[in-house]
């Protein structure tokens, strides 16, 4: 993949994983969990799993209203940890969170504490290997670790593309 299709920022830390996340906790850019640095390598192989461009445009997140682009999507799940195989999963489940109909602002503002959940079925499921049986939520899988803690636990604006939505 063509390094300059990546239109993100670039930040300089230090090649240390300690240094790496007290930058992003330091920040407010985390929740305190450890995360994977983003690098450009560690993005563009995230995004060889899918054939959307990098800038393609998943949809707006209130409530900022701020482009959830297929490039943002891999940063993120490479911060997450997730695998590339996870992205069209990652991708679907951004196109439901932002869709109009789902009303993601209100769920956002609300004091009633909703929550949301992403049922993954299909072929896929089996492919990346989501439990969907018992210990669903427990330990031992990774994919739905991954995908909880992407789209759940970014407490930052330039980690938080989704808010905190439990998937």
């Amino acid at each position: 993949m063509d390094l300059s299709a990546l239109h993100s920022d670039r930040i300089e830390v230090d090649d240390d994983l300690w240094a790496v996340n007290a930058f992003f906790e330091e920040k407010g850019w985390t929740d305190g969990l450890p995360i994977i640095p983003p690098t450009e390598e560690r993005v563009a192989q995230m995004l060889t799993a899918v054939q959307r461009g990098p800038q393609d445009v998943i949809g707006s997140v209130p409530p900022r209203w701020a482009p959830a682009t297929v490039e943002k999507i891999a940063i993120n799940a490479v911060m997450a940890g997730c695998l590339p195989q996870y992205m069209p999963v990652l991708i679907a489940a951004a196109e439901a969170l932002t869709d109009p109909k789902l009303n993601l602002y209100a769920l956002q503002a609300t004091t009633g504490g909703p929550a949301i959940m992403l049922i993954v079925n299909g072929p896929i499921r089996k492919q990346i290997n989501i439990n969907g049986g018992s210990n669903v939520l427990g330990e031992g899988w990774r994919a739905n670790a991954h995908h909880w803690t992407l789209y759940s636990s970014d407490a930052a604006e330039h980690r938080r593309f989704l808010s905190r939505h439990y998937l």
